[in-house]
């Protein structure tokens, strides 16, 4: 083979591990073969809805070869630099040796000890079909009928276990940026900080995102969260993302933290909302993420635990928004919201009973809301008037005279039209963050 696609997924778990660290290893064992890397790796987020995803769902890949033309540096590792390149030379790739440093760098960092780690990579020419991407990011896609098509492609692959990461693997082979994408410079720990808290700076934090605007989701400035650090006891250190990698670079100058052990740069679909699809109510399905359109029919109310509720219709179906804990502020606004607004809706679908789970909402509609007035005094003899009839105003029935205001007046609302989404502590990798968006 000329060049050759990588896609792995699926070696971390809940307790440990990470995706893009076993990528990183692999890359660095490749560059010692003399085996470079055509362009980015990609970190490839899938459908955030499927319940048996290990954390983030997302997926590694990227291209080797024999690298010409520009030469990128994109990272570094246990002290030397990574490099990417422009194009391929024609020149001719070992499978076999190829799969052999793959499957030795799984065998010994993935965490296939957990139960719902099922690790899975495949090595293939050319890059799939984007249509695979697209259903993945957005359906539910089966174990068995990836198998079939790595097959009918003629594909080298290996499933650990029950083989899910097969999916996310062949996706991420798959997934071409199509209008837009994003970059995320990921750093990672010493290994035997593992596990530990992690030392990274709030403050420094704080300043880099002011510095750096092609940044994003950076830091939760009203709930005090430095969004940056992952929770889980993985390798990762700390990840920036961003529309510019090389703004990314001098990021990472400005945060302050324990000794990075080595960093790289994955191209990536986060903040793209690739997830989600236009629906309308009665075509909606458990596990996708949509946009549905709909007016507001219940008063939005608040449950045990701080959850909002309530439902939309489109004019002939209707179905449950929800706002849940987590997205902390972003209530607030719902909680604004009354019957007969008009909304745009983001968000994951939850079954049993099909609930959206948003995102965000755009409000492109706020209905009036009345409120009776209390009927005003005489001015004569300091009696309350009585109302002559709906919208006709008061009379004073000892003095005769009379006020023309209405009995009811609108209230101001508290909300405008326009996006509102969830705190940056509850935002998914995929969600497109306002600041993003091209809004009219």
């Amino acid at each position: 083979m000329k060049k050759i696609w990588i896609g792995i997924d699926d070696t971390d778990s809940t307790n440990g591990g990470c995706t893009t660290y076993t990528a990183l290893l692999i890359i660095k064992r490749l560059n010692e073969e003399n085996i470079d890397l055509i362009g980015f790796p990609r970190l490839v987020r899938l459908n955030p809805n499927i319940p048996w995803k290990t954390r983030g769902n997302g997926a590694i890949s990227f291209k080797i070869g024999a690298g010409k033309g520009l030469k990128t540096k994109i990272g570094e590792f246990q002290d030397k630099d990574i490099f990417c390149f422009e194009k391929n030379k024609n020149e001719n790739l070992h499978t076999t040796q190829i799969s052999n440093i793959i499957q030795k760098i799984i065998d010994e960092n993935a965490k296939l000890d957990d139960k719902k780690t099922n690790t899975g990579y495949v090595i293939n020419s050319k890059q799939f079909h984007y249509s695979i991407y697209e259903k993945t990011v957005r359906e539910v896609v089966t174990i068995k009928e990836t198998k079939e098509f790595l097959k009918k492609n003629d594909a080298y692959y290996k499933g650990y276990k029950n083989s899910r990461g097969l999916i996310g693997a062949t996706a991420s082979i798959s997934w071409k940026p199509k209008q837009n994408k994003t970059f995320e410079l990921i750093t990672y720990r010493e290994p035997q900080r593992w596990g530990t808290k992690r030392e990274v700076d709030d403050e420094t934090t704080k300043q880099m995102n002011e510095k750096y605007p092609t940044t994003f989701d950076n830091f939760d400035f009203e709930n005090n969260h430095n969004r940056i650090v992952p929770s889980s006891p993985c390798p990762v250190l700390y990840g920036i993302r961003g529309t510019n990698y090389d703004e990314l670079i001098h990021a990472k100058t400005t945060i302050k933290s324990e000794n990075v052990h080595g960093w790289i740069i994955f191209e990536s679909n986060q903040g793209t909302d690739e997830h989600l699809v236009e629906k309308t109510i009665k075509d909606i399905k458990k596990y996708e993420s949509v946009i549905v359109q709909g007016s507001i029919t219940t008063q939005p109310h608040t449950i045990k635990g701080g959850h909002v509720f309530f439902k939309i219709t489109d004019g002939k179906n209707e179905i449950d928004c929800a706002a849940y804990e987590p997205t902390k502020q972003f209530r607030n606004i719902i909680r604004k919201l009354i019957p007969g607004d008009e909304i745009q809706a983001y968000g994951g679908v939850r079954n049993k009973p099909l609930t959206i789970n948003l995102e965000k909402i755009k409000i492109n509609k706020l209905e009036e809301k009345k409120i009776k007035i209390e009927n005003p005094l005489c001015p004569n003899c300091g009696k309350h008037m009585k109302s002559k009839g709906k919208d006709q105003g008061f009379k004073c029935i000892k003095c005769g005279i009379k006020n023309n205001e209405p009995k009811t007046q609108l209230e101001k609302r508290e909300i405008k039209k326009g996006y509102y989404e969830v705190a940056v502590c509850a935002r998914r990798h995929l969600s497109t963050p306002i600041k993003l968006m091209n809004q009219p």
